[in-house]
């Protein structure tokens, strides 16, 4: 009875060996090991280590203040955007003007005593650029400062030189091409061009719409306003949401509509694993994780959350990192977020995600023990079946 006990034991073991080494067995393809040993060369480091050095830092009270979520950006604070009326539009350089200039009555200085069948007292002059010095030309006046004046203040100067030899004369300025006070509508919308303001005022959504609206998603859309030395960009959604962002622009602004698609990559014991976009304007490693589905409680070891990113050499710097044992401005750089400690919840609320981001959740300890019981309890198994199968 032994001996036939231990053959069919023998019988068992080399059943599951030959099993375990036949080819036919269903796979996806070639494992590691079969990959490895048909390669004609293989150029690999000891214990096959990637070499690249990296610097791990703990998300903490102290390194947390470096890389938190930034406050706002805004428009209106930046460029002090008024929200009852526009900016004034002054003359500037190449625009083009006419001047009419009324007298009360004939005989006077532009209107001759036998003006007969003229329809009014008045004359108009010729179209003028206003010229490289800022000045426009009238007759008995002389040259009129016209740049960076209103077209009233323009109109009460020639009034001025005039009314001690014109008959109680009146000025009327009109801008018949307003070529210094266009705007610049760039970037990601439809119809890029330029355009002139108007008295009305536009804002930045008009300037948008007017450039036949964006031409991408615009909840992946920036939109960056230059003014002389000044830039400042929110997003476009940041505008929509709140309309005090929606400035009125000024004479030579330009609006530049950028559409950046922003991903992070999240890999290990969370819910959902893959790339995702940010969808909002500041995306906080809380976020981050809420978007993946958090973390699974059955596998995530809640004390080793990390996020891979590079960084620059002179920000670690700043934070007292010893960076001497790294090359070059950019150190790729290990985050670890202890969520097991409840403060670690407020330090991931804080935590600014970038773009290109890669979060891995680790698995817990008894994971790993997890998977050897389960392999065990296959092989038991099948050994059981085989057993059978022999009797």
């Amino acid at each position: 009875m032994i001996t036939s006990i231990a053959g069919k034991n023998t019988f068992l073991v080399a059943f599951l060996l030959l099993l375990s080494g036949c080819t036919s067995l269903p796979r996806s393809g070639p494992d590691g090991q079969v990959v490895e040993s048909k390669a004609a060369i293989t150029v690999a480091k000891e214990d096959r280590k990637v070499g690249i050095d990296y610097a791990l830092l703990d998300l903490n009270e102290n390194t947390l203040g470096y890389f938190e979520a930034p406050g706002s950006v805004s428009l209106r604070s930046s460029f002090g955007g008024r929200r009852g009326s526009p900016h004034d539009v002054p003359l500037g350089y190449g625009d083009v003007v006419q001047v009419a200039i009324f007298e009360a009555q004939s005989g006077g200085l532009f209107i001759p005593t036998d003006a007969g069948s003229r329809p009014g007292n008045y004359v108009t002059l010729p179209n003028q650029t206003i010229d490289r010095g800022g000045t426009i030309s009238i007759p008995y006046a002389g040259q009129i400062r016209a740049v960076g004046r209103t077209k009233e203040q323009v109109e009460s100067d020639i009034v001025e030189k005039l009314k001690n030899r014109a008959i109680e004369p009146q000025v009327v300025v009109t801008t018949v091409t307003s070529r210094s006070s266009q705007i610049a509508v760039l970037g990601d919308v439809k119809n890029p061009a330029k355009f002139e303001l108007t008295a009305a005022g536009e804002r930045v959504l008009d300037a948008i719409s007017q450039a036949g609206g964006l031409s991408a998603a615009g909840l992946e859309t920036n939109i960056t306003l230059q003014r002389q030395n000044k830039t400042a960009t929110v997003g476009y959604r940041a505008i929509l949401d709140n309309p005090a962002e929606n400035i009125f622009l000024s004479p030579g602004d330009t609006v530049i509509a950028d559409h950046v698609r922003r991903t992070y990559t999240v890999f290990g014991a969370s819910g959902l694993n893959g790339q995702f976009d940010f969808a909002d304007t500041n995306l906080t490693l809380s976020d981050a994780l809420a978007k993946a589905g958090g973390l699974l409680d059955s596998k995530a070891n809640p004390a080793q959350v990390f996020v891979y990113r590079t960084v620059g050499r002179q920000s670690l710097q700043r934070m007292g990192v010893n960076v001497s044992s790294f090359k070059g401005q950019v150190i790729p750089v290990v985050f670890r977020a202890n969520l097991r400690d409840p403060a670690g919840l407020f330090t991931a609320q804080k935590f600014a995600m970038q773009d290109k981001d890669v979060l891995y959740v680790s698995n817990a300890s008894s994971v790993e023990l997890v998977k050897f019981l389960d392999i065990a309890s296959t092989v038991t198994s099948s050994a059981s079946q085989a057993n059978n199968a022999v009797k």
